[in-house]
């Protein structure tokens, strides 16, 4: 405890090393509690509110115990701040403990060279655009020294262009390529290896478990901590790895890169190129079967739909033919041999799709513009991921703003069958009472009201007038937020920023910019974005999050719950909702020094018997259902 109070102490390591910085009890208490864990080698789930600086509290007695480390974040954002920022002010701190850090992504934000040079020199050409991407990648390629995709500015992350440029699990040749060993992919893996401290994404670590279920596999160095941030977010992205996903993007880069390679080495196989393009057509078709609609729905939907049905069967023929087709021609080049392994797995998976009928798997569909997914999702993860820690001795640190439901945390320790591991919760050092006011006003509407956005958007024109704009308006559909956007259009002086009009980084740096903007958004606005200072002063929430009833995973886990004698609502729903609010109140108070009015729009905080749960789940703020109230609010922050 010394050592830890010296460095978090008023004038200690930090302190000399951070301008303004202040001691926090609870980051203190926090540090302590994991270093105990680290030492004993056991499991900590430590929920840290918003302003405890847990980052530091888990990095320094992590780096301090000498001991491997992996931390995995929520977002590649995240991924880049603790690297970028949080581990350089560490490592400033810390001069009497040097460590060596690194930072590993997946390999899609890795810049390929050999598949950039083979778009370079395709016989298929490239839009305007798209070459004028492909030259500033190559002129970025010769200058990088890690070739992550970050770097670019000049060409966004999600620029399809960047497919051609990166490589997949699936094209990827391996040891094969003639560039391996300049390979960016493979010197972020040494590099890794070489660490006492990696950070890493809860894709990547996901992706690596379902790779290899005997521990990290090739991906991630053997760890004697483990500390997963943001946790609350780790059974949702685990569920979606240790499925089996197969989309139509898949497939039609398949065609394509078998496409290319025919062209280079296997002209003289027409049927080759018939099955690619056969099979280009038929993923279309597929699309088309769904009809227009962008919907997520149950597999029973395409069972007994008998044109979705049909295109299935066409689908899986023609994948079928594609891989038959491959087989015959693998011998000719490296390429098309990687080509018919990609095929042969994605006919295998198919195949096991559509013939599943074990009770343990949730079999769903999903459409996008352009494309689809066909998923086969577990209906529980605790059980395999209890195995995964139990095969990978560690301890492991689950931390978050948000692992509790009224200071409980069952939920959270059930979804990953956590058993045996300790549990701590700090409250936020922030002072909710006299920063920030509650308002739920009288009379509002019922949620399934047919007019409810209509009439909660009256309710929220006086507050947003109040707060001189400054607010986050957050929708649980973009529906909602689509209609509310046409309905404040003109209706106030303010500027109206609208998610999915620009990127989201954009749109926050606009909202920091202007001011005085009202932001309507959806659910990735909901966590991870930080918006410090008078910016955002507002927060108004249209309805409590429940996940729609009638999704088809949540259908199923659901249903499975109840067969076993137990409360969906209470144990599953209930609970995720719970944790999804307190995710979009932590965005109103950022700062010591934050003020704000946060508004929920949804009567069944009082109305329903489960609506203390939420209030409870909340931090302490004053509370009001008068608008004069919040009136005063922001008149006496603006005196």
């Amino acid at each position: 405890m010394a050592e830890l109070a010296d460095i978090f102490g008023d004038a200690g390591a930090l302190a000399e090393a951070i301008p303004g910085y202040a001691p926090r009890a609870a980051q203190i208490e926090m540090a302590q509690a994991i270093a105990d864990a680290i030492s004993a080698g056991q499991h900590l789930i430590a929920e840290a509110g918003t302003g405890t600086g847990k980052t530091f509290a888990y990095l320094i007695p992590a780096i301090l115990s000498r001991k491997k480390v992996i931390v995995s974040t929520g977002t590649k954002n995240l991924q880049d701040q603790l690297f970028n920022k949080d581990i350089p002010v560490i490592r400033k701190a810390l001069t009497r403990t040097p460590f060596k850090a690194s930072l590993l992504k997946g390999r899609a934000n890795y810049l390929c060279t050999y598949r950039l040079d083979q778009a370079l020199n395709s016989a298929f050409g490239y839009s305007q655009e798209d070459a004028a991407a492909l030259a500033k990648i190559q002129a970025w390629g010769k200058r990088t020294k890690v070739g992550d995709v970050s770097e670019v500015a000049d060409v966004q992350d999600g620029d399809p262009i960047w497919f051609h440029a990166t490589s997949t699990a699936d094209n990827c040749l391996g040891q094969e390529c003639p560039d391996y060993a300049d390979c960016f992919l493979v010197k972020a893996r040494k590099q890794a290896q070489e660490s006492d401290v990696v950070v890493v994404n809860h894709h990547l670590l996901c992706a690596d478990w379902s790779i290899r279920e005997t521990g990290f596999g090739e991906l991630l160095p053997d760890a004697e901590v483990v500390i997963i941030d943001e946790a609350h977010q780790l059974a949702d992205t685990a569920s979606n790895f240790l499925g089996v996903t197969i989309s139509g993007k898949q497939l039609t880069d398949l065609a394509d890169d078998a496409l290319a390679e025919y062209f280079t080495d296997a002209k003289d196989m027409p049927d080759l190129r018939t099955a690619c393009e056969d099979l280009q057509h038929e993923v279309k078709d597929m699309r088309l079967a769904f009809g227009l609609e962008l919907r997520r729905g149950d597999w029973q939907d395409i069972e007994t739909n008998p044109k979705i049905a049909g295109a299935l069967e066409s689908l899986q023929k023609q994948l079928a033919r594609l891989t038959d087709q491959l087989e015959r021609a693998s011998v000719r080049s490296k390429g098309l041999e990687s080509c018919f392994d990609r095929a042969e797995a994605l006919d295998m998976q198919l195949e096991t799709l559509i013939n599943d009928r074990d009770g343990q798997w949730i079999k769903w569909y999903e459409t996008y513009n352009k494309s689809f997914t066909l998923s086969r999702t577990p209906l529980d993860i605790a059980k395999e991921f209890r195995g995964f820690m139990a095969r990978h001795k560690a301890a492991w640190i689950f931390t978050s703003a948000t692992l509790s439901v009224a200071n409980n945390f069952a939920h959270f320790s059930r979804s990953l069958g956590l058993s045996g591991a300790d549990s701590r919760s700090w409250e936020s050092p922030f002072d909710y009472p006299n920063q920030a006011l509650f308002y739920h006003p009288k009379g509002l509407p019922q949620p399934n009201d047919q007019d409810f956005t209509d009439k909660i958007v009256e309710f929220a024109l006086p507050v947003l007038e109040a707060s001189r704009g400054r607010a986050f308006f957050l929708f649980t559909s973009h529906r909602a937020l689509q209609r509310a956007a046409q309905l404040l259009d003109g209706r106030i002086d303010h500027p109206l920023l609208v998610q999915g009009t620009r990127s989201k980084a954009a749109l926050l740096d606009q909202f920091k910019e202007l001011g005085n903007a009202v932001l309507l958004a959806t659910a990735s606005f909901w966590e991870g974005v930080d918006v410090r200072g008078d910016a955002l002063s507002c927060v108004i929430i249209d309805k409590l999050p429940f996940a729609s009833p009638g999704d088809p995973v949540l259908k199923a886990r659901m249903s499975a719950i109840e067969k076993q004698g137990r409360n969906p609502f209470f144990e599953h729903q209930l609970p995720s909702a719970i944790i999804m609010l307190r995710q979009g109140i932590g965005r109103l108070i950022r700062d010591v020094n934050d003020r704000g009015v946060l508004m929920v729009c949804d009567p069944r905080l009082l109305k329903r018997s489960y609506g203390q749960m939420f209030l409870d789940s909340v931090p302490a703020m004053r509370r009001s259902r008068d608008i004069e109230d919040v009136r005063r609010f922001f008149n006496e922050v603006s005196d």
